[in-house]
């Protein structure tokens, strides 16, 4: 098999307890070298951390979610400071970024994603953007921090917009990532965009326990299924799965800088 990222887990959410050597089992088998632990807030991070010092292929991610902005305070951000400078294997802030689809405190949002944004640029890290119905409201928040502090590297992660909404954060110098979305029938928004982003900047993901890709979809997911998700990719592009696979590990080594060989 390949070798393939899985830029965005959750595995230590609750419907993997207790089944993370199987797991890992499956994802080995279907070709995944190397994984990106997302976090939802960081109260989470030292079970991460467990699985991290567990799982040679894993990296995480410290940050607060947005739909968790409300918890956003000074010991919020020095928890993501002190899992940056003190934790194992941590190549992103985030997940973070606007969700305007489940919650509408969007000063909260955009007040705890400015400062992880400093806090990604202040530690030299990437930055895992989540954006729900708010592709404007983002662009108009990244476009400020660009002029007023310099970029930030980072990915729009599950990407779920518009080939329009896409050439806006490409613009800005993210790269895409591609979840079980695009494997979906009426994705075709999502399946357009996977056609023509540019392979430097093509990422694959499953996002997993949520939005297991078709054959699978349905149930839950999990990191083997990143698999499924690179071969539709690759067939929308007209390019082997072998090309999107080297492709994808070759950029998620370059925006994470991963400290482990997945090539």
């Amino acid at each position: 098999m390949p070798p393939l990222v899985d830029t965005h887990v959750h595995l230590n959410f609750p419907e993997f307890a207790g089944q993370e050597r199987e797991l890992q089992r499956r994802w080995r088998a279907a070709g995944v070298v190397g994984l990106v632990h997302a976090c939802v807030t960081p109260t989470e991070f030292p079970a991460m951390q467990a699985l991290v010092r567990q799982m040679p292929e894993l990296s995480c991610a410290v940050g607060l979610h947005p739909l968790e902005a409300h918890r956003w305070g000074p010991e919020v951000r020095q928890a993501i400071a002190a899992g940056i400078t003190q934790g194992e294997r941590v190549v992103a802030v985030g997940e973070t970024g606007l969700d305007y689809y489940k919650a509408t405190n969007r000063t909260e949002q955009e007040r705890a994603f400015w400062e992880q944004l400093l806090l990604a640029q202040e530690h030299d890290r990437a930055v895992i953007v989540h954006c729900r119905e708010a592709a404007v409201p983002m662009r108009e928040l990244l476009g400020r921090f660009w002029a007023q502090r310099g970029a930030v590297r980072g990915v729009m992660h599950c990407w779920s917009g518009t080939p329009e909404e896409m050439q806006w954060f490409l613009e800005l110098g993210f790269y895409i990532s591609f979840s079980g979305i695009v494997t979906f029938p009426k994705a075709q928004a999502v399946q357009a965009c996977a056609a023509m982003v540019p392979a430097e900047r093509l990422l694959v993901e499953t996002d997993c326990p949520f939005l297991a890709p078709v054959p699978h979809r349905g149930q839950r997911n999990e990191p083997a299924y990143v698999l499924p998700v690179a071969e539709k990719v690759a067939a929308l592009r007209g390019e082997s799965l072998a090309r999107v696979a080297q492709q994808t590990t070759e950029n998620a080594q370059s925006l994470f800088r991963l400290p482990v060989a997945v090539a």
